[in-house]
C-alpha cells in the first residue's frame, strides 16, 4: 500500500500542509506529539481518530519525504 494513502493535501485544509487522510491532523502535529507521548498508544490516546496503521503510514511519509524519493500525495 502507497505510504500516500495516509497523507493528503489540500489547500483548503490546514493551509495547504501535509494531514492525516480523513482528519484535519496536520504530519507535524503527528511527529511533535508522537514525540511528547513517547509512544504511538500514546498518541492516539491523544488522536483516537488515528490508528497504528496511520501513524505507521505518516512516519513511511515522511522518511519517504527525507529520502527524496518520488511520492504523489494525495490532492483533494
Amino acid at each position: 500500500m502507497s505510504v500516500t494513502v495516509f497523507v493528503e493535501i489540500d489547500p483548503r485544509r490546514c493551509g495547504g500542509k501535509p494531514v492525516v487522510s480523513g482528519t484535519r491532523i496536520p504530519v507535524s502535529v503527528v511527529l511533535d506529539q508522537l514525540a511528547d507521548a513517547g509512544s504511538i498508544e500514546g498518541l492516539i490516546s491523544k488522536y483516537p481518530e488515528l490508528t497504528v496503521e496511520k501513524v505507521a503510514g505518516v512516519l513511511r511519509y515522511c522518511n519517504a519525504m527525507i529520502e527524496h524519493t518520488d511520492l504523489e500525495p494525495v490532492l483533494t
